[in-house]
């Protein structure tokens, strides 16, 4: 006579604070407040996770803490649709993955580089076949209901472009401090 398992109860759900998810040397990254405002380059990398979103745009805000509100509004919205991006459309979403947000600081705005695990595919990809990311031109349309993300990023953001491999993509935008070649001004 076989035996029957109980069924695994689920397991309960808890919350921690947000830092506690940092390692120490790294929390200042996280803080939203301009007090090591002299950074050339920040990097972190997040889990797979959706629910670390709220800290993807922590990391965000902080690395534009020393610019003014709309500045620093406009380059988390952006930022955030790149790791949301990973999430949705690439390994980075799957448990055990990850994507790693690199921040460069320049004398006229700043850079962000979103580098995820690709999309599932057992071939690479080689210099000679690049695809790279287009934005829909529609995407901006109320009514679309997809292509909303890159459509946003090409309007916002100063400049934008990807490395055009599918198989570890890294999506970029550069936003200029003056909001040149952004749609925002106009969008206010």
């Amino acid at each position: 006579m076989a035996t029957r398992l109980a069924p695994v109860p689920p397991m309960a759900e808890v919350t921690i604070a947000l830092n506690e998810l940092v390692p120490h040397a790294y929390r200042h990254y996280f803080n939203g407040r301009p007090d090591r405002p002299h950074y050339k380059v920040r990097r972190y990398d997040f889990g797979a996770s959706p629910l670390f979103l709220p800290l993807v745009r922590a990391f965000l805000d902080t690395c534009a803490a020393e610019q003014d509100p709309d500045f620093r509004y406009l380059f988390t919205l952006i930022g955030s649709e790149l790791a949301n991006n990973s999430l949705k459309h690439s390994r980075s979403g799957l448990p055990g993955h990850s994507y790693t947000l690199l921040c460069e600081r320049h004398r006229d705005g700043l850079r962000l580089f979103c580098r995820d695990d690709g999309v599932a595919t057992d071939r690479m990809t080689g210099v000679g076949n690049r695809r790279y990311l287009d934005a829909d031109p529609g995407g901006l349309d109320p009514r679309a209901e997809t292509g909303r993300g890159l459509a946003m990023v090409d309007a916002l953001a100063s400049d934008w472009g990807d490395n055009g491999f599918p198989s570890h993509r890294e999506v970029w935008f550069f936003l200029a401090y003056d909001f040149e070649d952004s749609l925002w001004p106009f969008l206010r």
